[in-house]
């Protein structure tokens, strides 16, 4: 099932790519925080890091994956794949999550594996005081050795 990352953010989230981390889009902040992915490339994989604030959930999706819908929880989906887009395959890692509020303060994600079909993504909550600014960082080892460390920012409004 391709569709899966598509139902779990729901049509509102675009997925892109590009060899930098994507800024999100200006405009309306609800607008943005429906599209607050990040894009990297590790050799010939592609990682994409998506970050939304759960209450943006559908409701079956959030209980399908035993997510709480809650403005002040975000939700960390990765996924890594390699091949074109209507070819792709997962690409397995071991992926290290923190998440940096603009007081300084840490947080660990704890990412679980998400299984659909032959797709596997990762998948993680962090609790954010709103408004806030995190700071992601991800550090991801591919099977084969290869490494990477993807950092970014996204800005959480109350809903």
């Amino acid at each position: 099932m391709r569709t899966t990352l598509t139902l779990l953010l729901g049509t509102a989230l675009l997925l892109g790519c590009s060899a930098e981390p994507s800024s999100p889009p200006a405009g309306n902040p609800a607008s943005s925080a429906n599209q607050q992915e990040a894009t990297a490339r590790i050799g010939d994989t592609t990682v994409r890091a998506t970050v939304l604030q759960t209450a943006l959930l559908g409701e079956l999706v959030a209980d399908k994956y035993g997510i709480a819908r809650a403005d002040n929880q975000v939700m960390l989906l990765v996924g890594l794949r390699q091949g074109e887009s209507s070819k792709e395959i997962s690409v397995p890692a071991r992926i290290t999550a923190t998440a940096t509020d603009l007081r300084g303060q840490r947080h660990t994600i704890e990412l679980r594996e998400l299984h659909s079909g032959e797709l596997l993504d990762y998948l993680g909550t962090v609790q954010v005081s709103l408004p806030d600014t995190l700071r992601f960082e991800l550090d991801i080892t591919l099977e084969n050795g290869a490494h990477s460390t993807m950092r970014f920012n996204r800005e959480f409004l109350p809903l």
